[in-house]
């Protein structure tokens, strides 16, 4: 009688090959998520250009110094899965929020839309988080805040979100539009980016939760897109110059 032990299945694989396959994409698994996690954490404290993989590798605890190479390829590779790992919840909130806001004419429904979803996954990670100083190191970055802008206008979700935003938006002169875009990105990014060092390094916050830290940034975001504007004064046009008497003639 033949023993069944290692025998292969009706598609090829034995028992055993797959337990050794599956342990094998366990160990996969773990180490690119200590990358993740570590690369994230040294990108928020020192910045992306200052941090290169082979640190990362080092601090991940990887004999190899090509590991990061070897898991996600370039740089600009490791940062979009660090981006992926979280924005991959954020859009789900997101979905969610927007499903109950598709009619609303209110700019503050829409910008809570923006801004629930990102204090509410800082808020379900297990502290000491890193994502908002991770999210500020990148927008200081100008080369790759665009690769992570590109990425983001890939989101249904938010494209759906800006523009339903951008339906309930007081008309603006274009310098003006472009000018708050960039306010309102500083808001969002740079004051949770200091909310969670303060929380990091246990020195008080200016709110009590996540939830109520957001709920000031929608204020404030609210009230900058309504803020009035100061038209740009009209050019004085050139009075006409005075013939120059040297000029002339007898004839003139």
């Amino acid at each position: 009688m033949t023993t069944s032990i290692g025998r292969a299945d009706s598609r090829g694989a034995s028992p055993a090959g797959e337990a050794v396959q599956q342990r094998r994409g366990s160990r996969v698994n773990a180490t690119r998520e200590r990358i993740l996690s570590t690369a994230e954490r040294l990108f928020a404290e020192y910045g992306i250009g200052a941090v290169s993989n082979r640190q990362v590798s080092d601090e991940a605890g990887q004999g190899n110094n090509a590991a990061v190479g070897y898991h996600f390829g370039t740089k600009v590779d490791l940062v979009r899965a660090i981006a992926r790992r979280h924005n991959v919840e954020i859009e789900e909130r997101r979905k969610r929020l927007i499903a109950g806001t598709r009619d609303s004419s209110q700019i503050r429904d829409w910008v809570a839309c923006l801004v629930r979803p990102v204090t509410d996954h800082l808020d379900s990670l297990p502290a000491p988080t890193w994502f908002a100083r991770f999210g500020a190191q990148l927008m200081t970055d100008p080369g790759y805040r665009q690769v992570m802008e590109q990425d983001a206008m890939e989101t249904p979700a938010l494209r759906e979100l800006l523009a339903g935003l951008d339906r309930c938006l007081p008309a603006l002169p274009g310098e003006v539009r472009a000018e708050r875009d960039d306010m309102a990105r500083q808001l969002l990014v740079h004051t949770f980016a200091e909310r969670e060092r303060a929380l990091a390094e246990g020195k008080p916050t200016t709110r009590n939760s996540w939830h109520d830290a957001g709920t000031g940034v929608i204020d404030a975001i609210t009230g900058l897109w309504l803020a009035p504007y100061t038209p740009r004064p009209q050019p004085v046009p050139e009075p006409d110059q005075a013939p120059d008497p040297g000029n002339i003639t007898d004839d003139d």
